[in-house]
Order: C-alpha cells, then sequence, then structure tokens
C-alpha cells in the first residue's frame, strides 16, 4: 500500500516538474525573465544631442539623486585617454575686438619634440586629410576647394608658406587657430586631438623652413642677357 502511494506520489511530482518545464520552454526566447537587478540589466540610454527628457534628468544640482543630473560638459580640465594636457588658453569671447587670448597665444610653445620619420608621415597624413582640401598638397592654399579659383570656394585660403603672417605665426597661435577657429576657417578640435594638431603644426613648420632654405631661382631674362 505505501510502495504503490509513494510511486503515484513520485509520478505526480515528475508530471507537476514536466509540466513546468514544458511551460517554460513555451516562452519568449529573447525575454531574460525577472530581472535581479534592472539597474544594471538596463542602462540609462539616452542620445547625447537630443533634447533631455525634464521628468528624468536635471541640470539643478539640488535634485540629484532624484533626478539624473547631467550638464552634457566633462569636467574642466578633463584630457582623453592617451591625449595631451589641453591648451591652456580659452577661446576669445565673441565681440573680444582685443583678441586677448589669440594675441596671447604666441608664447605656447609647441610641447612636442622634433617628429620622427613615422610620425612625420603620419602627420603629412593627416594635414592632406583635414587641410589639404583648402591648403593644397603645397601648402600654397590652391586646394581642391579653391583650384586657381575654378573650385566652389572662390576666396583664395591662406597660402602657408608665402602668407606674411601665416609663414610666421608662432606654433601656439597656429594651434589657437586650428582649435577654435580663425575668419573662414572652423575649428578643426572634434577632428584632430591635442597631439595630431600639434603634429600638423610641426609639418607646416617644417615646410616653411624647408620652402625659406632653398636659393631664390635665377632670373631667367637676366641669365639670356648675359
Amino acid at each position: 500500500m505505501n510502495k504503490k502511494f509513494r510511486m503515484r506520489k513520485i509520478v505526480i511530482i515528475t508530471g507537476i516538474v514536466t509540466a513546468g518545464l514544458l511551460l517554460s520552454s513555451c516562452r519568449d526566447k529573447r525575454s531574460a525573465g525577472h530581472v535581479y537587478m534592472p539597474d544594471m540589466a538596463y542602462s540609462r540610454a539616452f542620445e547625447t544631442y537630443d533634447a533631455l527628457d525634464s521628468s528624468r534628468f536635471t541640470s539643478d544640482t539640488l535634485e540629484r539623486g532624484a533626478k539624473i543630473y547631467y550638464d552634457r560638459m566633462p569636467v574642466a580640465g578633463t584630457v582623453a585617454r592617451e591625449d595631451m594636457p589641453a591648451f591652456p588658453l580659452v577661446m576669445d569671447k565673441i565681440g573680444d575686438t582685443t583678441a586677448t587670448n589669440y594675441k596671447a597665444s604666441v608664447n605656447v610653445p609647441n610641447p612636442l619634440p622634433a617628429l620622427s620619420a613615422v610620425d612625420y608621415l603620419e602627420a603629412a597624413r593627416l594635414y592632406l586629410v583635414n587641410c589639404g582640401i583648402c591648403h593644397g598638397e603645397k601648402l600654397d592654399g590652391n586646394g581642391p576647394l579653391y583650384n586657381g579659383g575654378n573650385g566652389p570656394y572662390q576666396a583664395a585660403p591662406k597660402d602657408l608658406i608665402k602668407d606674411p603672417i601665416v609663414g610666421k605665426m608662432p606654433d601656439g597661435q597656429m594651434f589657437y587657430s586650428i582649435t577654435y577657429g580663425k575668419n573662414a576657417m572652423g575649428s578643426y578640435a572634434s577632428q584632430l586631438n591635442t597631439r595630431q594638431r600639434w603634429m600638423i603644426i610641426h609639418y607646416i613648420k617644417e615646410k616653411q623652413a624647408l620652402a625659406n632654405s632653398k636659393p631664390a631661382a635665377a632670373d631667367s631674362s637676366a641669365a639670356a642677357k648675359k
């Protein structure tokens, strides 16, 4: 009697377990089921440049904890991983006719040593990708956008070799211009990290020095008279 009861009990338990397994196998395979720590399983994802949902986000420090505090700006002085320290001068405010920081940037030296052969090739590549379209492969201001006046951009970009201002522009002032933009040229801070900008300046300076060291071409007309 007891043996039959035990067998019946085992059969019932086995049936319940089997039925449970069958039912659980019918659920959505993509569902993770119950989540023990939902804050870790589901991140608070949001688009960086989207308008923030005011019901979830706040810029008021007093609401921290109750809402997600986010000001969209990194902490002042933040340096990207493996990048160099940030430029010490901020952009001059719009309307600042004295150009205080632009003028002060002449005293900021290039922190990088002279380019190695490998870095020189990389600097040349970065220049062609980011600068050559305007200033030209030869740094003569005749890039594809200008193309001798036949391109889509009618104003001739600066000749980085012969221009009396850019040709003698200090490294720091050149870095300021690349970082914040100058006149018709926009900022390249988002396209080039700090090290890459300094590398390009080294490349330009080497090209300028090479051009200035070449002897002036002989006057063909004078030679013909002789």
